[in-house]
């Protein structure tokens, strides 16, 4: 069996097609050392397993429960992002629905934090001095590096930034900068700078959940620093599939707004 729709919902009346799972992967495969109710089935409520060292362990494969797909504001007041007047404009520009050609996922290029909330399984992967986050909708990955480097002093822009990360008790905090300033901060629309610094807490409240708060702090296009909190669940016995967002691409040409 395949992944199956993969184009099913359209992004915040951008016009802009994506991807959503289907209810099938791989065959049914057991992931082993998860724990089990008297049924066999995932004991997703149990707590979340901890590393040699004691930390939370983060290993698994997951996704963003639906909120947060098209507008990472959508739990905000209105008027509690705190735009700079040209943010401000052109949030509304491409909120309109006559942009939706320019957002780069149109292309297939990623972004920060859009590699974890659109609607494909993500991969997070623990090594001693990294962690990975191999994600099926883009096909790419993420590192996080965690053996003590600082950050660049100047770096090139990527699509997805520099990321260096570190324990805070029983969350990881990861840092990142550098990020391309081209890319859309969601389906919605929102600009940012190449001024973005990015802080994400990363919390496995128990062995199904994992809470992600992100911050976002760019002087260029906000006057504070917002936060923004999403929450998603690992889906058990499966694993990612290839999946190439360019293969027979056939929408981009016809994208024209409303």
């Amino acid at each position: 069996m395949s992944r199956v729709s993969r184009r099913l919902w359209i992004g915040a009346g951008l016009g802009l097609a994506a991807a959503v799972p289907g209810a099938a992967q791989w065959l049914k495969i057991e992931t082993p050392g998860i724990p089990r109710l008297p049924d066999g089935k995932p004991n997703l409520a149990a707590p979340a397993p901890r590393t040699p060292n004691g930390k939370p362990d983060l290993s698994g494969i997951w996704q963003v429960n639906g909120k947060f797909l098209q507008d990472i504001a959508a739990d905000l007041k209105p008027g509690a992002v705190p735009y700079q007047p040209w943010a401000e404009a052109l949030y509304n520009e491409r909120r309109s629905g006559t942009r939706s050609i320019d957002d780069p996922a149109a292309r297939c290029i990623p972004g920060m934090p859009k590699l974890t909330n659109l609607p494909y399984p993500f991969k997070i992967v623990n090594t001693p001095d990294m962690l990975l986050i191999l994600s099926e909708g883009f096909t790419t990955f993420r590192q996080i590096f965690t053996d003590g480097r600082a950050l660049p002093k100047d770096p090139q822009p990527a699509w997805l930034g520099y990321s260096v990360g570190r324990w805070e008790g029983d969350d990881f905090v990861v840092h990142t900068i550098g990020i391309n300033a081209t890319t859309w901060l969601d389906n919605a629309g929102r600009p940012h700078s190449d001024a973005l610094q990015i802080i994400e807490r990363f919390r496995r409240r128990s062995f199904g959940r994992l809470d992600i708060e992100v911050t976002f702090d760019d002087p260029k296009a906000y006057t504070r620093p917002w936060t923004v909190t999403e929450d998603a669940h690992l889906v058990p016995d499966t694993d990612l599939l290839e999946y190439i967002c360019t293969e027979d691409e056939k929408d981009y040409p016809h994208l024209v707004g409303k």
